[in-house]
């Protein structure tokens, strides 16, 4: 009983604390959940956010976080020893991710522990962001500010919003029907599966579109132009997929109607209404500078969430 006791004080600790740290907006939604479906939705974000955080980190070649990125998804998939973490990268992070990789093996403990069914979809979809991560670096190697790499064609833009966010919608509705079966929802999981789908491309979208002169900055486009020179082509591009994005992040709306449970429609909307203040705040066009949506708005967001 102690033993079982203290694997529960750490998977405790890691879905409250670590996750806290890396992640206070989406923090809220994964304590919105149910019960049941919390545990596998905080390890997955857990270990969605260690492969985004090797990833992103400029500092290690690129090169070396693609073999990093591979190792862990080994790791995540079949059990295989964690890498070592390079020094670069550890001096990089901030204090909570530091804390995160440091407890990777908790983390990957905290997998193992997990009910089979659920695990495999966490694994399923990690292995997924993973691949859209590792063809992100891969794209974009060779990219840089007097020589920028654009996506080729709206093909390429809907596999990536697919591979890194729509994914997740895919995995939060199966993991709904998993653990709540008939409680979860007045819809069938046909149905929720494509307009969750839709909802995690939007939400992707709308990153996109936020972080667009970011990117250019640094040699990216996630708009599919042949020229991101070329302005004109550029806000064409733009004012397209920012009707997309108003369109995807609506099917979250009608996603969160369907649910049964209160706290599970809040934390299903949450995300889609802070997109659609953001995309509000865009408004179809392109904003220099970071665009946040102020916290005080958030908390209000938060009770319309409740109150859903």
């Amino acid at each position: 009983m102690s033993t079982l006791l203290t694997l529960i004080a750490v998977n405790d600790d890691l879905g409250k604390r670590i996750l806290k740290e890396v992640s206070r907006s989406f923090y809220l939604t994964l304590r919105l959940l149910p019960r049941e479906m919390r545990e596998a939705a905080s390890l997955g974000y857990l270990l969605a956010r260690t492969s985004d955080t090797i990833a992103d980190t400029e500092g290690v070649p690129v090169e070396e976080r693609l073999s990093l990125l591979g190792a862990f998804a080994e790791s995540v998939g079949v059990g295989a020893a964690l890498p070592a973490w390079p020094e670069r990268m550890l001096e990089a992070a901030t204090a909570g991710e530091a804390a995160m990789l440091a407890r990777a093996p908790g983390i990957l403990g905290w997998l193992e522990r997990t009910e089979a069914r659920q695990a495999g979809l966490v694994r399923e979809v990690v292995t997924i962001i993973i691949s859209g991560q590792s063809l992100d670096l891969t794209r974009f190697s060779g990219a840089g500010k007097e020589l920028p790499v654009a996506l080729m064609d709206a093909e390429e833009l809907d596999d990536y919003t697919w591979r890194v966010a729509g994914c997740v919608g895919a995995f939060w509705t199966k993991l709904g029907f998993l653990t709540l079966g008939d409680r979860y929802s007045s819809a069938g999981e046909a149905e929720l599966l494509g307009r969750g789908i839709s909802y995690g491309k939007g939400l992707q979208l709308v990153n996109i579109l936020r972080d667009l002169p970011e990117d250019l900055a640094n040699g990216r486009c996630y708009l599919p132009v042949a020229d991101p020179f070329d302005p004109e082509a550029l806000m064409r591009e733009y004012r397209i997929w920012h009707r997309q994005a108003v369109e995807w992040t609506g099917q979250g709306i009608g996603y969160a109607s369907t649910l049964r449970l209160r706290r599970l429609r809040a934390a299903s909307v949450l995300p889609a209404l802070i997109a659609e203040e953001t995309l509000e705040l865009l408004d179809g066009k392109m904003v220099h500078g970071r665009v946040k949506v102020p916290r005080i708005t958030v908390h209000r967001l938060l009770v319309e969430a409740l109150l859903f």
